[in-house]
């Protein structure tokens, strides 16, 4: 090997040695200095010597790259949210619904602490990292690989047997010491401090220059690894696993076999959580075993295996000065509380929602009010209740708004909805620019180039009343608007001219229909194929889609009745906007499955787990998570779950393997 080579090799393990030590072990075996000096030495051989370039040298953890946009990737496992518990209750109504559905299997479950912080997933290849992706919507996040390989705690070649491929999920967070570090030296700079580390963390990773994130003292805890074949059977043993790779996993998680023990984890950490060197705002109880999380499932939102226990949030009491009502989209009304600005946990609160008439009638709350505000899941503000004892003795009750704030028509409020609503659909300004703003937005068409004041600006010029105008909009209309100029313009019309690839099930998202977020177009895209087989559809057609109950149906339909819409939809396919699923997703979809439900259980040979389910899916046919007696047939592999053996047995549904459900198929 050439000696100049060699040296590079050597000063590379021997400094990603010293990295594992520092980061992760929280060990350092050398001083500071003189890691940085053997640092530096190797940044100057590299830099001699490019040839021999490696894109997991330490090197790399320096920065020096510069991303203008942040790519969008399909999560290949998709991210779920956690449901929240705050009980021991409820934590043990949980453990009942979890029983009925695993029978007399005994469960173990895995405590870890919940990590404020921003979430990640890292995809690992031959043990190098390749991508490091942000949560987003859980569907699909943000690129970031960059921004994440200079942050020290994460590997960028693995030790040990890892998998030749798998995903391991974690938070991004800024430790407490060197948060306060950043904002001492902000404010010594004349700078004004940061708020909180969360979104500190979280803002750090979209930053362009990845020689500025390098600075941040960022850290990188890891909790859950997604993959097929992975030599684990256990949460906790994956977390062991980890460990051993490289990865930096918090040893406090702790295996429990009880609601009980569970518990006793809780309420140490609800005291001593102060003690730790990061943030945290509760834990996170996972069933251990793999096969049974499996056998479980997930909802719509959310695994049934986990649950996220909160601790309790903070609260702190300030003066509710007015209470103004916001005008959404869809023409809702949301009473919103202007208060006294309060610190709470880390951000300054002005506003909290009231949500509804009922609410504020529930709470008796009134302007000049003390009110008790706390973050609700340590997210959104809200008003848990009143300070009699300072109400001032010649307040009154408040009087819920009649008409629309923002066009004066009056408010309606149909029957069993808690919310009032504007019925100005066409002509309330708020509910207008709303609408298109959410057709821009990067759930929908992601349209770059284009923000929430753009469009305002646009409506106020008159130059857009409804997201089909946006693509008759000209260079040349835009650049005298204020704070335009011919680049940005140009990125404006580019942007939109780009969301015409956008495909069919984000465009039906991008409408706007009322009940129909991005699950229930996904779901109406697949069903129907096209708009036009859509808007042909009656209520009793729709609720035979999975999971479309009357309330949604009655809202499609009552959409595509409306000619206004029809005629905007068909502005939109004039313009090239996606209206029907493409021919090349369609390719190899037949109706051979069309009518069957299957439920998939346990380890499977020659397809995974996903792929299974996507050829039953792609086949015409439905997959279910739980077996009842709508249920056609159960796809079954090794380790498939006992409890879900016995049911399919007692109702008789035929258990197939594999290879069977392969013959069923083209």
């Amino acid at each position: 090997m050439d000696p100049v080579q060699k040296k590079i090799e050597d000063l590379r393990e021997e400094l990603t040695k010293h990295n594992y030590n520092y980061y992760v072990l929280d060990n350092p075996v050398i001083p500071d200095y003189e890691f940085d000096m053997k640092l530096k030495e190797l940044q100057e051989l590299e830099a001699r010597h490019p040839e021999f370039y490696d894109v997991t040298s330490p090197t790399v953890r320096v920065g020096g790259m510069i991303t203008k946009n942040f790519e969008t990737v399909v999560h290949e496992y998709r991210m779920y949210s956690l449901d929240n518990s705050y009980s021991k209750e409820e934590l043990e109504d949980w453990e009942k619904r979890i029983q009925r559905i695993l029978g007399d299997a005994s469960v173990e479950f895995v405590c870890e602490l919940k990590y404020d912080g921003a979430s990640i997933s890292l995809f690992y290849e031959e043990g190098e990292l390749v991508r490091g992706v942000t949560r987003g919507d859980g569907f699909q996040g943000d690129d970031v690989t960059n921004n994440v390989k200079t942050i020290r705690s994460v590997p960028l070649r693995l030790q040990g047997d890892y998998p030749e491929k798998f995903h391991i999920r974690g938070e991004i967070i800024l430790p407490r010491e060197g948060f306060a570090k950043m904002n001492r030296e902000r404010v010594e700079a004349g700078e004004d401090p940061y708020m909180n580390p969360r979104n500190t963390a979280s803002g750090s990773l979209k930053l362009q220059d990845n020689s500025e994130v390098a600075k941040r003292p960022l850290d990188c805890l890891l909790y859950s690894i997604a993959g097929e074949n992975l030599d684990f059977r256990t949460q906790f043993e994956g977390l062991e696993k980890a460990r051993s790779w490289g990865f930096k996993v918090p040893t406090v998680a702790k295996l429990c076999h009880s609601t009980g023990e569970v518990m006793d984890f809780v309420n140490y950490w609800d005291v001593h959580r102060h003690e730790l060197p990061y943030e945290t705002d509760g834990v996170v109880i996972k069933v251990n075993n793999i096969a049974q999380q499996e056998e479980l499932g997930y909802t719509a939102k959310a695994p049934r295996w986990a649950m996220a226990y909160k601790f309790k949030a903070e609260q702190v009491s300030t003066v509710l000065n007015s209470i103004s009502y916001q005008v959404g989209r869809t023409g809702a009304i949301t009473p919103v509380a202007n208060l006294e600005p309060v610190l709470l946990a880390g951000t300054t609160v002005k506003r909290a929602s009231l949500h509804n008439a009922d609410q504020i009638e529930k709470l008796d709350v009134r302007e000049g009010d003390t009110v008790f505000v706390e973050k609700g899941g340590e997210i959104i503000p809200k008003i848990i209740r009143v300070d009699f004892t300072r109400r001032d003795p010649d307040s009154v009750p408040t009087a819920y708004i009649t008409h629309c704030p923002e066009c004066g028509t009056e408010l309606i409020r149909k029957e069993g909805e808690a919310q009032h609503y504007c019925p100005n659909y066409y002509g309330c300004p708020p509910q207008i620019t709303g609408r298109i703003q959410h057709f821009i937005s990067r759930k929908a068409m992601d349209i770059e180039g284009l923000g929430s004041e753009t469009v305002e600006l646009l409506y106020k010029e008159g130059l857009i009343e409804n997201y089909a105008d946006l693509y008759l909009l000209k260079k040349e209309q835009i650049v005298p608007l204020e704070r335009m100029a011919d680049k940005s313009a140009e990125n404006l019309i580019a942007g939109i001219e780009k969301s015409k690839e956008i495909p069919f099930e984000r465009v039906l998202y991008a409408l706007g229909i009322r009940f129909v977020g991005e699950t229930v177009a996904k779901k109406l895209a697949k069903a129907y194929i096209s708009v036009d087989a859509l808007k042909e559809a009656t209520p009793e057609d729709l609720v035979s889609v999975d999971e479309i109950g009357i309330k949604i149906a009655e809202s499609v339909a009552e959409f595509f009745r409306n000619e206004n819409n029809l005629e905007i939809v068909e502005r939109l396919r004039s313009y090239g906007v996606q209206m029907e699923i493409s021919p090349e997703k369609l390719q190899g979809r037949t109706d051979t499955l069309k009518g069957l439900t299957f439920v998939v259980s346990g380890v499977f040979e020659i397809l995974s787990r996903n792929d299974l389910k996507k050829h039953i899916e792609d086949n015409g046919g439905k997959v279910a998570s739980s077996i009842s007696s709508k249920t056609s047939y159960v796809v079954a592999g090794d380790n498939m779950g006992p409890s879900k053996r016995e049911k399919a047995e007692k109702l008789g549904i035929p258990i197939i393997s594999e290879h069977d459900f392969l013959e069923m198929i083209p």
